[in-house]
């Protein structure tokens, strides 16, 4: 055989083996495709031949303790093009710039992107989407959407939280309760061809969402709205930077009621609330936009710490009590002032003094030398033990997000002089949800409980599919312990700083605070107040606080008002009925005078001018700064020994 012959056979071989080898490789690569990834390549291919838009589950709705919505749904709609699908895009984007009230370049952006679906905006109200599906226009899509509605507005905005445009809860209970209320998405399925253009005769298929479980909370709208109200009027009234009410049951921690103002609009939380900033607000940098949002939705209740002065003594009362350190008839002197470690502690009555007292008196007149004498009693190791036990450097456990702990000192670091300060509520801080937590402890038989507003969740249909359960500690107080507390504080109440707190027919206990602000000595402090009510049956734990009232910023006198207020709303709401003592029920009936005008006198020429009108006073502060406070012709109404001055929608007790 020639050699030319054999190179052409050769090829030929060479050829066919390279065929046989190619065949073989694309069987193999087939079986493998088969066998392996047969899932893969369909969902591929599936995902080629349909388009798929979501359907937004409805968000479960949040309801108050009575079943009352206190965050609902509205049907709205979603806007979208599909860029292979449209025709003619000046006219898309002329009418939904129109129609939607966006700037056209920012449209036209949006339709030339070439994706599979892209959002123009959400939110669209129900009408206005029925006008731009009539249109028929090729390219344009509307979905259906939901948005989330607050009924009351801002009412426990820093609790309730909000969502974003995802319908994802942000903050508050929305974002901790998020994964019940959220809800499983559903599809519209179309069927395509492989340009991505729906077929006009294709199959669709609609896969239903699942929409998100409802939330039950502790919370009463009825308690809340009042709460805020009183609130803000107090701060507009004292000119004051912010402030705070809690009412707890003190048995069980659910939370009838968490008021924080400033608030602002649930329906609008990208609104800044400060008209000043407001004014300035599209010239500041996106960082410090953020910042100033931030702080608007902190909640100060449970975000933010402050030193709690005098209302700390109850949990300093009760540590020396159950260690026996003291009892209900122990004796101390009070000289003014008490030396520390080589540094003068003043009690708050210096350069007057309290003289010879019981630890009931001592409570009663917030004694800073009983309470130091207590905590020297105790001893530091002790004292931080109580302090630990008390769950002050643990979280409550509230069920919100972003709660704080304690800033205390460490064991080590408790000298003499700290230990003194400590006792009656300085060089500490804690939040205000911490503190009274441990006073219902104090009080409850020495339970922790655990503050919360999630009661039960609910199915989309109203059915209860689980009830919410929070841990309760191990008893860590006598019951002999938590009646002197009880004893002692109602003494505050009764005759003590917390008079401006006392409700006709209702036992109540309290502690007030004046508590001085970081740095010392600028004038700034912490106005507040902690009761528990009834005394003799504990149902409601209360604290209101006031930060940096103007003028008077005693406690009693800027938040007792305000507790009295609350209390002698909410308890027979509550159905807490009075129960009159002898005492008040043999009270004049209240009889109403009017008084001329007391701007331009004294004190002392004032109070010869009531004394005239056969009208008991009190006359608190210096000066005539107290006088000055009430317009001409107020209405007076005099109950006993207590006067109270109504002027136009505010009162408040005393002159």
């Amino acid at each position: 055989m020639n050699t030319p012959t054999l190179l052409i056979k050769r090829k030929l071989i060479f050829v066919m083996v390279c065929f046989v080898s190619v065949i073989l490789l694309l069987c193999v690569r087939i079986f493998f495709i088969q066998a392996f990834e047969a899932d893969k390549w369909q969902a591929l291919a599936y995902e080629q031949q349909t388009r798929d838009r979501l359907i937004k589950p409805k968000r479960g709705i949040i309801y108050d303790r009575n079943m009352e919505p206190i965050a609902i749904n509205e049907t709205v709609a979603s806007v979208s093009v599909i860029n292979s699908q449209i025709k003619d895009k000046q006219k898309v984007a002329s009418v939904l710039s129109e129609m939607l009230d966006l700037d056209y370049n920012a449209v036209m952006t949006k339709v030339n992107k070439r994706v599979a679906l892209e959002r123009i905006k959400t939110k669209v109200p129900k009408e206005l989407a029925d006008e731009i599906r009539k249109l028929e226009i090729p390219g344009i899509i509307v979905d259906e959407d939901i948005k989330r509605v607050y009924p009351f507005s801002s009412m426990g905005s820093q609790v309730l939280g909000f969502v974003g445009k995802d319908n994802q809860g942000i903050i508050g209970l929305e974002a901790k309760y998020n994964d019940y209320l959220m809800g499983k998405s559903g599809k519209i399925l179309t069927e395509a061809d492989a340009g991505g253009i729906e077929l006009k005769n294709g199959i669709e298929e609609r896969i239903a969402p699942e929409d998100g479980n409802n939330l039950v909370t502790t919370i009463d709208v009825v308690i809340q709205q009042y709460a805020e109200q009183i609130l803000a009027a107090t701060l507009e009234a004292k000119s004051a930077k912010r402030g705070a009410i809690i009412m707890m049951d003190i048995q069980n921690g659910e939370i009838l009621a968490m008021a924080n103002k400033p608030d602002f609009d649930l329906n609008d939380p990208f609104t800044i609330n400060n008209e000043s900033l407001a004014a300035i607000w599209d010239s500041l940098p996106d960082k410090d936009k953020n910042n100033y949002l931030n702080q608007m939705w902190r909640n100060f209740s449970i975000n933010d710490t402050y030193e709690p002065g005098s209302t700390f003594k109850i949990i300093t009362s009760a540590a020396g009590l159950q260690e026996g350190k003291v009892t209900g008839e122990s004796t101390y002197n009070c000289s003014g002032s008490v030396t520390v470690g080589g540094r003068q502690i003043k009690c708050w009555r210096h350069p007057r003094s309290h003289g010879q007292q019981n630890f009931i008196e001592g409570v009663q007149n917030s004694c800073n030398p009983v309470f130091m004498k207590i905590g020297e009693e105790l001893g530091a190791e002790v004292f931080y033990e109580y302090m630990m036990k008390f769950g002050f450097k643990d979280k409550t456990g509230i069920d919100l997000p972003g709660e704080a702990v304690g800033i205390m000192h460490k064991l080590e670091n408790i000298g003499s002089v700290e230990l003194a300060t400590m006792s009656f509520g300085q060089s500490f801080q804690i939040t205000p949800l911490q503190l009274l937590r441990a006073a219902s402890a104090a009080v409850n038989g020495g339970y922790l409980v655990t503050p919360h507003f999630g009661k039960q969740i609910l199915s989309a249909d109203g059915e209860i599919t689980g009830n919410l359960e929070y841990p309760i500690s191990d008893k860590m107080l006598s019951d002999n312990v938590s009646e002197t507390m009880k004893t002692a504080l109602e003494a505050v109440v009764s005759a003590g700083s917390g008079n401006k707190t006392y409700v006709p027919g209702y036992r109540i206990g309290g502690k007030t605070a004046t508590s001085e602000k970081l740095p010392r000595r600028t004038g700034k402090y912490i106005s507040s107040i902690l009761t528990i009510a009834p005394v003799d049956d504990p149902k409601v734990i209360s604290l209101v606080l006031i930060d940096e009232p103007q003028g008077i910023y005693y406690g009693g006198q800027v938040a007792g008002p305000v507790m009295k207020s609350l209390l002698e709303n909410a308890l027979p709401y509550l159905n807490i009925s009075p129960r009159f003592t002898e005492e008040e029920l043999k009270l004049p009936e209240a009889i109403e005078v009017k008084i001329p005008g007391l701007v331009k006198l004294n004190v002392s020429e004032a109070k010869e001018v009531l004394k005239g009108l056969k009208l008991e006073i009190e006359v608190q502060g210096e000066g005539d700064i107290i006088i000055k406070q009430f317009p001409l012709e107020n209405e007076i109404v005099n109950l006993g020994s207590r006067v109270t001055v109504y002027t136009g929608d505010k009162t408040q007790d005393g002159l």
